[in-house]
């Protein structure tokens, strides 16, 4: 069955075009036209509205109540239908510092049901830790802290069924760069944060094949003019990814703005590091073993620190933009074809493509969510 879009604008790899018409059939992106399809088909009538490959949250704890820590089945599944709502069809289910054990059960328990879930697709896992250090520990608990160990990484992805995509680490432990060979030989890719390392030290793990930062200027050395840190690395190494979130509590919108400068937007990843509490009430809740008070847009631990966040990805999107940051198109590829590339997950989502699932957004011209599109069907809708 064919069904055409029709919309003033799409945001394509290529650029932005129309206004025109996007073929799709049976749940597959087709080609893009300016002109009016000469065949018979439904044509879904979105005049005024502008299209977008679905978004891509590479780094996300939870959602709806629930965290990937859990190691709840049922709680992951009402997190990837939830997530539609949020712009999201594609994520990365993200893991916390915890034992060895529980990592491996929950490695275990994703890697099972990935596939049934029957919202936003997960793309596969993201273990966040637990190779760390103590001074910039943010909410992860220190107490599982150690050096890498392939040993134990290759049981976590054989629980997982090959599943672990991506790595953080810090680059100040021992045997990193051995590490970071190894993996990334095998296709996985490797972050760095929750980190006190020298330029030096970051660089070292970038040369051994690491390629993404963690969550930029948080939890990491900052920059001094004597010792540019991790912070330093984030903007002055070449081809390296930076994940950033744009709430405006993390980071000051001028700081994002500096290191979207030096970087290049195509090397921004805008992510979330949402945890439970996203789309639901003020309150208390847990992010993986800490009590967390969410209030006044922020999630917080007890002394105060910030404790992952309950932004929406389609938030981060729209925030940009207000801010003067970015323009649309730059800000849709940050969420969307940025954090499949850093994740080596492009081939799969990011964008609209030919012979790609039509998994796509629909927002109007002020940046508002409208619709989400999951295989070529209308899965949310603002009413």
């Amino acid at each position: 069955m064919t069904t055409f879009v029709y919309a003033d604008k799409f945001f394509l790899t290529s650029g932005e075009v129309g206004p025109g018409y996007l073929e799709i059939t049976d749940g597959i992106f087709g080609e893009f036209s300016n002109e009016k399809p000469e065949k018979e088909a439904k044509i879904l009538d979105y005049s005024g509205k502008w299209i977008a490959p679905g978004l891509v949250d590479t780094h996300i704890h939870g959602y709806k109540n629930h965290d990937v820590m859990d190691n709840d089945a049922d709680g992951i599944k009402v997190m990837s239908e939830a997530l539609l709502s949020c712009g999201v069809t594609s994520f990365l289910p993200t893991t916390l510092t915890s034992s060895k054990e529980r990592l491996k059960d929950v490695a275990t328990t994703i890697g099972e049901m990935y596939q049934d879930v029957n919202g936003a697709k997960i793309q596969g896992i993201y273990f966040e830790g637990p190779f760390f250090t103590e001074k910039y520990k943010g909410a992860q608990n220190p107490s599982y802290f150690s050096d890498p160990s392939i040993e134990v990484f290759n049981e976590w992805q054989e629980a997982s069924g090959g599943l672990i995509k991506k790595i953080a680490l810090a680059p100040e432990r021992e045997g990193v760069s051995e590490f970071v060979e190894e993996i990334t030989k095998n296709g996985v890719v490797v972050a760095l944060g929750h980190s006190d390392a020298t330029l030096d030290e970051a660089r070292g793990a970038v040369e051994a094949g690491a390629s993404v930062f963690v969550h930029a200027f948080n939890g990491m050395r900052g920059l001094n003019h004597r010792e540019p840190g991790m912070v330093g690395a984030v903007m002055n190494l070449e081809h390296v990814f930076a994940e950033l979130i744009c709430d405006g509590h993390h980071v000051h919108p001028d700081a994002a703005n500096i290191l979207m400068d030096a970087t290049g937007k195509d090397h921004i990843a805008l992510i979330t590091d949402c945890m439970m509490a996203g789309g639901m009430p003020d309150g208390h809740y847990m992010l993986g073993e800490f009590p967390v008070t969410v209030a006044d847009g922020t999630a917080r631990l007890e002394e105060g620190n910030l404790a992952g966040s309950i932004l929406k990805l389609k938030e981060a999107v729209k925030n940009v933009v207000d801010w003067g940051l970015a323009t649309p198109a730059e800000a849709l590829m940050m969420a969307s074809y940025v954090p499949a590339v850093s994740c080596q997950i492009d081939d799969v989502c990011g964008s609209i493509r030919p012979g790609r699932a039509a998994d796509f957004v629909i927002f109007n011209k002020d940046l508002d969510l409208e619709a989400t599109f999951l295989d070529g069907e209308c899965r949310f809708e603002v009413q």
